[in-house]
């Protein structure tokens, strides 16, 4: 049995999505398994509940597992999920009564945008010494991340954590890419002028 476990553990993430479609419970498993690391992650840079953190996940676990079969093509999974988390978030403002606020298109976008979270985000890999600074680092940058407008964040956080295009986070979003784009670049600016110190 061990075995036949470790089968599913060898797939490509394509050939999971096409057998959960297909009710295979275990290919389910191990897709759920394999999601829940990057989906928490994900939430954590959203919001810095932790019991929200974890709620949130389970439920965006639970809405993969539930509308596997509405996916219509295994190449379009990564936007499906994040258009979950996103909707997910969107929903958790809205019940904790905060208005998704709009933002103005006037402000005047920072020209100076070189931030790169996906270079500075904590490498897991890394040994203690430098975990230990990692660690701090990953704080700063979530709390970074967390001060942002809502639209701000979800924007940067699908950008440079999740690497979705301009074109899927605007689907995501139900935003127009020129909104993305800005909203993008002026979030970079905010996180800049908030890390100077740090980066």
């Amino acid at each position: 049995m061990p075995g036949f476990k470790l089968q599913y553990k060898k797939m490509s993430l394509e050939e999971l999505i096409i057998l959960s479609q297909q009710d295979d419970f275990k290919a389910l498993e191990e897709l759920i398994r394999r999601e829940q690391k990057n989906i928490f992650a994900a939430f954590s840079y959203l919001t810095n509940k932790r019991e929200n953190i974890s709620d949130l996940t389970q439920e965006a676990l639970l809405r993969i597992a539930k509308n596997i079969k509405k996916l219509k093509s295994p190449k379009s999974f990564k936007s499906w999920v994040n258009t979950i988390i996103t909707n997910l978030f969107y929903d958790e403002l809205r019940k904790s009564g905060k208005d998704i606020e709009t933002v103005s298109m006037d402000e005047a976008i920072c020209q100076n945008t070189g931030i790169n979270l996906s270079k500075i985000i904590p490498d897991k890999k890394c040994k203690p010494a430098e975990k230990c600074i990692s660690n701090e680092l990953e704080k700063i940058i979530k709390e970074a991340i967390q001060n942002l407008p809502y639209h701000f964040r979800i924007a940067i956080v699908l950008r440079e954590l999740q690497g979705l295009s301009y074109e899927e986070i605007a689907k995501a979003t139900h935003s127009s890419i020129g909104t993305v784009k800005s909203r993008i670049a002026r979030a970079r600016c905010k996180l800049q002028d908030g890390l100077k110190a740090y980066i």
